[in-house]
């Protein structure tokens, strides 16, 4: 039996921190393809300048110097938390190799909190708000006929072929080439270890358990819903090129023309086989002839969504 003394237990903690580095490391990470990652410093960040698109024009005279609508878009940092009780029996028992692996995987956890909370928004977003205040997948976005946002009509980024497809099954196009993505992950604190060691602290007194645990503080929300177009019907090439065109017709307040090219293709699990065939085949067929993929031309770049 060993004896549980601060050395052994700092020692066996020390392990324990380079489970958690590992498993963070072996975190797959594929949030920062589609969302803009904000470093936050505060509860709250809130994103006024959301619906300018800034563009040029020529300059004549004095300054051109355009009113833009402001918008109150805030996103609240949430609190994350987790952790693994290590038993004082287990380690007088010399038990303690059990707990590696669940040390390991909470670093895992950790890092793939990012993806979880960041392809989570796609899904989430045919009931949430941007800045706007219309859902962020919805069909009718308010754009203005004039710069400041007045005159308004509507406008969507979705795509149903009225199929039955559901939300849950639903695949997104995206435009990820520019500054601030579709997505806005907003980090106050990333994955951060934290233990409890010392054998006079209350919890290791009354329940006889050490703790190491990891927390962190951050959310998402959403940037411009021009950048994206999500459609709820069945990956073919029809739908594909229809939400294509949708996305590059998209204009700005005052009529402007955004140039919004998708990038990427974001699909679920369930699509990932239909998507790889439509994407990267030499020949597809069409009207049951075989025609030249035009699909594999455009570099469109598959992301299969594990948080989808």
């Amino acid at each position: 039996m060993a004896n549980v003394t601060p050395d052994l237990v700092k020692a066996l903690f020390v392990g324990f921190g380079k489970n958690f580095k590992d498993g963070l490391a072996k975190a797959p990470s594929q949030y920062t393809e589609i969302a803009t990652v904000v470093k936050s410093t505060t509860a709250s960040n809130t994103y006024a300048w959301l619906g300018q698109m800034p563009g040029l024009t020529e300059w004549i005279g004095d300054r051109t110097l355009t009113a833009i609508q402001s918008h109150g878009y805030s996103i609240v940092n949430k609190k994350w938390a987790n952790g693994v009780e290590i038993q004082r029996t287990d380690i007088e028992d010399d038990n303690v190799g059990v707990y590696s692996p669940l040390i390991e995987e909470l670093g895992r956890a950790a890092g793939e909190k990012a993806d979880e909370l960041v392809f989570g928004a796609l899904t989430a977003g045919f009931k949430t708000a941007c800045y706007d205040g219309q859902y962020f997948f919805d069909t009718d976005h308010p754009v203005g006929a004039n710069v400041d946002g007045t005159n308004q009509k509507s406008v969507s980024n979705i795509t149903d072929d009225s199929t039955g497809v559901t939300e849950a099954n639903a695949w997104y196009l995206l435009d990820c080439s520019r500054s601030l993505k579709p997505i806005i992950y907003q980090e106050r604190k990333a994955p951060t270890p934290a233990q409890i060691t010392d054998a006079n602290d209350e919890k290791v007194f009354m329940k006889d358990v050490f703790t190491y645990g990891v927390d962190s503080r951050s959310n998402v929300g959403y940037g411009f819903w021009q950048m994206a177009h999500a459609v709820k019907g069945k990956l073919t090439a029809e739908n594909l090129w229809k939400a294509i065109e949708a996305m590059r017709a998209v204009r700005g307040d005052g009529d402007k023309r955004l140039a919004i090219r998708p990038t990427h293709i974001v699909v679920p699990p369930s699509l990932a086989q239909a998507a790889t065939k439509l994407l990267e085949r030499e020949l597809r067929a069409e009207d049951g002839v075989a025609v030249d993929n035009e699909f594999k031309r455009m570099n469109l770049k598959l992301i299969v969504g594990d948080y989808l």
